[in-house]
This record gives structure tokens, sequence and C-alpha cells, in this order.
């Protein structure tokens, strides 16, 4: 009998919205998609779970500053810029999980999802999460994942900031260090 725990993968918001030359770029967003590219592999490989959240917002939504909201208009539904990375994975066994549908923020791929009862339903026990960004939904992911009990790594090199601050990112892994995440 193995001692290792169940684990699955969550990729969060790798979509072109969120990459160079989208409506809200992270600097260097799309330096995730290899070594998630590579998680991805390893992942599946070993029969362990793969989820891709998307941001997946109405074309009206108080999310954005248009409507009383903070952020442009980004990742609306069925546009080009809420597709996934085109070099991110395909794989057909990932399972993609669609937050932000109505007027609600929704960073954490947990937020108005299924998701911890899809993990629950499989036994998973620990998380790896990256993705984008890591001062927003990546952050928000993970302290969600801990409230749900799971043992939670972050992987620093599958993860960048929006900084809309100086020091967000380091302010962000911080916290997610204190809620108990393991940064590797």
């Amino acid at each position: 009998m193995s001692n290792e725990k169940k684990r699955a993968l969550i990729v969060v918001d790798v979509q072109n919205d969120f990459c160079p030359g989208g409506a809200l770029a992270v600097p260097r967003g799309d330096e995730v998609v290899a070594p998630l590219n590579n998680l991805i592999e390893e992942f599946l490989s070993r029969g362990e779970p793969v989820y891709k959240s998307r941001d997946w917002h109405p074309q009206r939504t108080k999310h954005f500053a248009a409507y009383g909201g903070t952020w442009p208009v980004h990742c609306v539904q069925g546009t080009q810029g809420a597709e996934f990375h085109p070099e991110l994975s395909d794989d057909p066994r990932i399972e993609t999980i669609s937050k932000g549908m109505g007027d609600e923020d929704n960073y954490s791929a947990f937020d108005g999802t299924d998701l911890a009862k899809r993990l629950r339903e499989q036994a998973i026990e620990e998380v790896w999460v990256g993705g984008l960004a890591t001062d927003y939904c990546v952050k928000n992911t993970v302290l969600d994942a801990l409230k749900e009990g799971f043992k939670v790594k972050a992987v620093e090199e599958a993860m960048r900031a929006v900084e809309l601050q100086p020091g967000d990112n380091e302010r962000a892994i911080e916290e997610m260090k204190r809620g108990g995440a393991e940064i590797v």
C-alpha cells in the first residue's frame, strides 16, 4: 500500500486575456505554460486528475469597471480572450471548471463551483496549484483549498502576478504560506 497522498492539479485561469497582449495581461503570464504542461503530463501519466479553471464572464457583469467593478472587460464567454492559451495542454482527460458566470468576482476556482465536491468524490487529499495570477485567482484558490481541508502545494515557477501594487506577488506568497500552503 502506498503512503502517497491522492493528488490533483489545478491550473488556474491560463487564458488569452491574462497573457501578454490580452485585455488584462499578467506580465510574463505566458511563462507559466511550459511548467504547467510538464505538471499536466506528470499528473495525467500517473492517473491523477487535472482541472483547468477559467473566468467565464457574461458580457455585462458587476465584475467589470464599466458596470461598477474593478476590472476591464476580460474573458467574456465564447470570445478568443476567454480561450485557454493555445500552447496549454488540452488533453481530453482535463476537466474544465468555469467561474465568474454571474455578478460575483469569483477569484477562486472553488467560488461558485463544485470543485471541492469533485475532489472529495475522488478522495483527493492534496492539490497542486499554478497559473494566473498569483496575487488574485491563484492565491484565492490556494486559500480556499486549505479552508476545504486539502493539503496544498503552490508551484512558484508556474505562477505570475498582476502586481497592481509593487510587492503584491511577495505578499500573496506570504499569505499562502501563513495559510498553510507549501510553496514548491
